[in-house]
């Protein structure tokens, strides 16, 4: 093996400098570089000096195509997100925080493909055979025809797996411990980590095997390793969840073969992860059976699935001369920004108040149609006013003080409706696509700005106490 130069490649963002540092100058971390020697291998290919171009023919955008055929698992959740199934030839990365249930959800659908007949591999570089079968055996799928192997070598893995008929579905956990011999560096650096999953993934192609690829996750959440693996695969899945509660999310973050915006949710039992059917039931299971303020409901939307979750606050006076502001579950500069709106076009004076924000049940959200949802449950808090219990809120709140219309508002209204909610507070424009899709939907009171909302609250509740403005301090 012919070695051709040593470099210092960082372990964190994959940067490539010349000499060694003590920190990255891409990413900012400290002690991550690692002198590497690049070499020809499964890496990196011998450039063909002085040799001429090889014409390829070229296609037209008419030309006929037909649908790819699908791998499908049987695991409702995860083959919509998937977009109806895995595409053999395709490589997906799922990646998520340890124990969150990667292995159990890859492990059933193994067992669900095998069942159907289809050859399956599952190779496991963290774990011993006899692990895997006493986690299949918990989970009631000993007798699935999964062949196992723990394994960490690429070049043995590519040659067992093209040996014989060649797999349907191929499951590698995780990709983190594979490693060449063809690289002269340590398992689980950048080279090795790029290296391995463009051999793996080049078999898969060759092959038509539908390949899955487990990625550990960093402290903030991403997939470790370099960022060229996430370009190298079909699709990348993010496996999320609160380990407080059952409930975990799967999201697709690239889907070459499907839609991005879908999401699937599985909740976490003694038999492994089972499918959701009603996500909003689950969220809201434990709402109070009375109404007590500082609660409102959000008609959201994960993916193309609506979803009602509760959003709880708390309005507390401080006696420190900085109030603090405590999100769990949504976007802290999101609710920096309600909160500064609500004294500037509301008049609701909150700076000797500490703030506490949460979203029930360990979801996260993202979008900002939980802006109005936020700031109803803040001024419920505020002022001890109690809001309807069979309501929702959805809408975006602009710096001016309106409320702005949002997407898929009849979604959101029909989901409410099904679940037994009466009304909805949202922008007008909401009004008009509740319209189009009348049946079964929610009636809507309209709220165009914050003041509108706060005056819909009183007339809901009856008068409402005034605003607490005084600190305890103040006496």
């Amino acid at each position: 093996m012919a070695r051709l130069r040593s470099s210092y490649v960082c372990q964190n963002c994959g940067a490539i400098t010349q000499r060694w540092q003590g920190k990255c100058e891409s990413c900012g971390e400290w002690n991550t570089i690692i002198e590497e020697a690049a070499a020809l291998g499964v890496a990196a290919a011998p450039a063909r000096r002085g040799a001429a171009g090889r014409a390829f023919p070229l296609e037209d955008l008419s030309g006929d195509s037909k649908p790819e055929p699908r791998v499908v698992t049987g695991i409702g959740e995860l083959d919509r997100v998937a977009g109806g199934g895995f595409v053999p030839g395709s490589a997906t990365l799922i990646g998520g925080e340890p124990g969150i249930g990667k292995s159990t959800l890859l492990i059933q659908a193994c067992a669900a493909v095998a069942r159907a007949g289809e050859r399956v591999v599952y190779v496991s570089g963290e774990e011993s055979t006899a692990q895997v079968r006493l986690r299949a055996s918990r989970l009631g799928l000993a007798d699935a025809p999964v062949q196992l192997a723990a394994q960490t070598l690429v070049e043995d893995i590519v040659a067992t797996l093209a040996s014989g008929d060649p797999p349907k579905f191929v499951v590698i956990d995780s990709i983190q411990t594979m490693w060449s011999d063809a690289i002269e560096s340590s398992p689980g650096t950048v080279s090795q980590v790029r290296g391995s999953a463009q051999s793996l993934i080049r078999f898969a192609k060759a092959s038509g095997a539908a390949l899955l690829l487990v990625g550990h996750v960093t402290k903030d959440g991403q997939i470790a390793g370099p960022r060229v693996v996430e370009h190298m695969v079909d699709a990348v899945f993010s496996f999320e969840g609160d380990g407080a509660h059952a409930f975990r999310l799967l999201r697709a973050a690239k889907n070459r073969f499907g839609a991005t915006d879908e999401v699937g949710v599985f909740e976490m039992t003694g038999a492994g992860l089972a499918e959701v059917a009603n996500p909003s039931a689950l969220f809201l299971a434990g709402r109070d059976g009375a109404a007590a303020p500082g609660a409102s409901v959000f008609a959201g939307v994960e993916g193309a699935r609506p979803l009602l979750v509760e959003i709880q606050a708390l309005v507390a006076p401080t006696s420190l001369g900085t109030p603090r502001r405590a999100v769990v579950g949504w976007e802290p500069n999101r609710l920096a920004m309600v909160l500064a709106v609500l004294e500037s076009h509301a008049g609701l004076k909150l700076g000797q108040y500490d703030v506490y924000l949460n979203v029930a049940g360990g979801l996260r959200v993202a979008e900002p149609a939980a802006d109005l949802a936020a700031a109803a449950a803040l001024v419920s808090s505020l002022t001890g006013a109690t809001l309807p219990h069979d309501a929702v809120y959805f809408g975006e709140i602009a710096l001016s003080g309106s409320v702005r219309p949002v997407a898929h508002a009849g979604l959101r209204l029909k989901e409410a409706a099904k679940l037994g909610f009466a009304k909805a507070f949202a922008p007008p424009a909401a009004r008009v696509e509740s319209d189009a899709v009348q049946a079964g939907t929610t009636p809507i009171g309209s709220v165009a700005s914050l003041v509108a909302l706060i005056a819909a609250a009183a007339v809901e509740t009856g008068p409402a106490p005034r605003p607490r403005r005084n600190s305890p301090a103040d006496g």
